[in-house]
C-alpha cells in the first residue's frame, strides 16, 4: 500500500506502559510517508510515570510526526467537518476509552477524534490494551466489535495466569492491521497468542 497521500490519526491513551512500544510503531508509519496527525489524551499529556515524562512523549511525537499534538477536544472537533483523517489508529486504547466509546461518550481529544472518524464512515482501528477486557469490559468489547467501521489490531491474553482478563494487541501488526482496515478488511486471525508467562514475575498493568 502507498502510504504518501494518507493522513493518519495516530492516538495515543494512557496505558502510559506501552508507551516505549508504541513509539517505533509510530515511525514506521512515518517512514512509509504516511501524513501522521498524533492524537492524546489529557493523561498522556499532563501525567510522568516510571515510564517516562509527559515532556518527553510528547517532544518525541512533535518531532517525529513533524505536526503538532491535538490535545483538546476543541482542537479534535474541526476533523469531523473537515474529514482531515483517511484512517485513524488509538494505541494503546485503553479499557476506559473502549468503555467510553461503546458507550458514545465523548469526554476526550482521542474520543472526539473516533466520534469524527465514524461520523464521515472512514476507519478506526482499536489497538487494546487493558486489564478488564475478559471482565466488565468484555460486553464493550464486544459490541466494537459489531461496530461499521471498527477494526482491530489483532490480540490476545498478555498473561492468562496472572491476569486472566488482560488483553493486549500485538502493536507490532499495526501497520498491517491499518492497511486492511484501509481497505475496510478486519486483519485475521483478529485473536491471537500474544505471550504466555509461565511462573513469571506479574507484568506490568495497563489502565
Amino acid at each position: 500500500m502507498n502510504w504518501k497521500d494518507v493522513t493518519i490519526g495516530f492516538a495515543l491513551t494512557g496505558s502510559h506502559c506501552t508507551l516505549p512500544e508504541i513509539m517505533p510503531i509510530i515511525k514506521q508509519f512515518v517512514d512509509t510517508g504516511a501524513n501522521v496527525i498524533p492524537i492524546a489524551t489529557e493523561t498522556v499529556m499532563q501525567t510522568d510515570t516510571r515510564f517516562g515524562k509527559s515532556e518527553d512523549w510528547q517532544k518525541q511525537l512533535k518531532e517525529m510526526t513533524g505536526n503538532d499534538i491535538i490535545s483538546s477536544i476543541v482542537d479534535a472537533e474541526p476533523l469531523g467537518p473537515s474529514k482531515k483523517l483517511d484512517i485513524m489508529l488509538i494505541a494503546p486504547c485503553t479499557g476506559n476509552t473502549t468503555s467510553k466509546l461503546a458507550n458514545a461518550m465523548t469526554d476526550s481529544p482521542v474520543l472526539m477524534a473516533a466520534k469524527a472518524q465514524l461520523r464521515n464512515q472512514r476507519p478506526l482501528v482499536l489497538a487494546i490494551s487493558t486489564n478488564d477486557a475478559l471482565g466488565l469490559n468484555a460486553s464493550n468489547l464486544a459490541k466494537l466489535m459489531n461496530t461499521k467501521n471498527i477494526y482491530f489490531v489483532p490480540f490476545g491474553q498478555d498473561a492468562p495466569e496472572v491476569k486472566p482478563n488482560s488483553l493486549v494487541s500485538r502493536m507490532e501488526l499495526a501497520l498491517e492491521a491499518c492497511e486492511a482496515a484501509y481497505q475496510g478488511k478486519q486483519l485475521q486471525p483478529m485473536l491471537c497468542e500474544k505471550f504466555r508467562y509461565v511462573s513469571a514475575p506479574q507484568p506490568e498493568s495497563h489502565t
